[in-house]
């Protein structure tokens, strides 16, 4: 049978995806392997905002922090996550979930997991779209950070790829976070 065309009634999923457009991806993975090694540099905290630990995670607030930040950067991963899902990410000390606030409107997050290594991963970081390009970024990662080592971490880490926004990267590497590895890989436009 020529190509597009149904053998059984179903397309194999080699058949769906070969006539779709591919985006190329890379992953990069960072790291801070000690405390001396965040630079905080002249960030200071701006006027306003507060970060504060949600515990418990309603999962309402949980899916709108992820929503309004990540869809613009393809983040989908948990779009699908039932209540006992979300409850259960968040019920452990491993795994806190952190809210910044300005002047009481919602403006990012992020999230922290402990790992059996000793490491924390910073594993969710960024900001909703009305609050980018005000050097937010740089004073929410350094609060991400400084929470991570003080849980303990014996290094802190996090990884961006090439869908992230464009100010990710530099700014992890501005605070000192060095990369230690890379991975390609392609998505289904």
């Amino acid at each position: 049978m020529g190509k597009g065309k149904r053998e059984t009634g179903t397309w194999s999923q080699r058949d769906e995806t070969s006539f779709l457009p591919m985006t190329k991806v890379t992953r990069t993975y960072l790291q801070l392997t000690s405390s001396d090694d965040l630079v905080r540099g002249q960030v200071e905290q701006p006027a306003g905002a507060c970060v504060e630990r949600c515990f418990p995670v309603p999962p309402e607030l949980f899916r709108e922090l992820y929503a309004r930040v990540g869809t613009a950067y393809r983040w989908h991963d948990r779009d699908e996550w039932t209540d006992a899902q979300v409850a259960s990410r968040f019920t452990t000390e491993l795994v806190t979930l952190y809210q910044l606030t300005i002047d009481g409107e919602r403006a990012g997050f992020y999230e922290l997991e402990r790992h059996d290594d000793g490491s924390v991963e910073i594993v969710l970081f960024g900001l909703l779209a009305e609050f980018a390009g005000r050097g937010l970024g740089k004073w929410l990662l350094v609060d991400a950070v400084e929470r991570a080592w003080s849980l303990g971490a014996g290094r802190v880490w996090l990884h961006t790829c090439t869908l992230d926004s464009p100010a990710a990267k530099p700014n992890y590497l501005a605070r000192g976070f060095q990369t230690y590895a890379t991975e390609e890989y392609e998505i289904a436009d």
